[in-house]
């Protein structure tokens, strides 16, 4: 992911660009795939939902160091940014010497054949996998519509329209970074929610709130700090995903719970690229609050997905074992 990401600034084409972010992309699916099932397995059940929002939380402040690094480097042609980006490949040196396996998975992987990835599909396996995939694919295609096309509709908001094109890219970061401080307390909430009453109905509960607090802010023109207010808001909701991390890898047998995390998550990841470019090119052309106003009902179906997610199997489970 670091590599390519740096890589990303010798690019001179538009296709080079397109091939170094593919490749970045699939290092960054595969270490989140990795990270949750390591931190699953090593952190006891009462405190995961607390993990779960610390790490989304340094997710939010990762976006916001970039903030302020693309602030840093006002200036700059905007490619300097992806040289920031190498960093993180330094804290692998780290990883590779300090972060040993978990005993869950040395004691299941002893004698025992990692199985692939069809064994996702295995009739005992398959009822999980079809039910995470679904609540990934539509959870994700509603978020990642908002986080794309949000920054077009405070852009072309009527108190934002008409300045230098500075200003709306100002505008558009001090929108981003209330959305992220937003969601630095939505982490906390959401783990908290989960704590009373278990990662399936915080997950539903989460997603019911998106969709209130999205169709809200774009079923109509507000005013630029009342659109502030909701985005802050949204961000709240957005906790819910910090929840995905600690609840969906131990949904799956020990041998397969970093590919079924990872497959379901990345695979919804997919959708909701093609979705957030579907519900562009749906809504009138310019017309954001539209295209996010019609995204923000998937997150009722989401939601009902969210209820039929299996509870976590007590203990380590073996390939052959019903997860469920």
């Amino acid at each position: 992911y670091a590599c390519f990401t740096g890589l990303s600034f010798f690019a001179q084409t538009w296709w080079q660009l397109m091939i170094f972010r593919f490749l970045a992309a699939l290092g960054i699916g595969g270490e989140w795939a990795v990270g949750a099932s390591l931190l699953s397995e090593t952190w006891p059940k009462k405190w995961r939902p607390w993990i779960a929002a610390t790490l989304q939380s340094a997710v939010n402040c990762g976006v916001m160091l970039a903030c302020l690094a693309g602030y840093l480097l006002q200036g700059q042609e905007p490619k300097w940014i992806f040289l920031v980006g190498i960093l993180p490949a330094l804290i692998t040196l780290w990883i590779r010497k300090a972060v040993p396996e978990t005993e869950e998975w040395t004691e299941a992987r002893s004698g025992a054949e990692v199985p692939g990835i069809s064994a996702l599909f295995s009739p005992e396996v398959r009822g999980i996998t079809l039910r995470v995939l679904l609540i990934c694919s539509v959870s994700l295609t509603a978020h990642w519509a908002f986080m794309f096309w949000q920054a077009s509709a405070i852009r072309s908001h009527e108190a934002v329209a008409g300045l230098t094109a500075a200003a709306k890219n100002e505008a558009a970061v001090v929108a981003l970074l209330w959305i992220m401080v937003g969601s630095l307390i939505g982490n906390f909430l959401s783990g908290a929610l989960a704590k009373a009453m278990g990662y399936r109905q915080a997950i539903a509960i989460n997603l019911a709130i998106y969709f209130m607090v999205m169709a809200a802010a774009f079923v109509k023109p507000w005013s630029y700090d009342t659109t502030m207010a909701f985005y802050f808001g949204i961000g709240a909701c957005q906790g819910v995903f910090g929840l995905f991390t600690m609840c969906l890898p131990p949904l799956f047998p020990t041998l397969i719970r970093t590919t079924g995390a990872g497959f379901c998550y990345n695979f919804g990841r997919i959708v909701a690229a093609a979705g957030t470019v579907f519900f562009g090119l749906f809504a009138p052309v310019g017309d954001y609050r539209t295209t996010l106003l019609f995204a923000s009902f998937l997150f009722l179906p989401a939601a009902i997905f969210g209820l039929m997610l299996p509870e976590e199997k007590t203990g380590p489970v073996m390939v052959g074992e019903l997860a469920d």
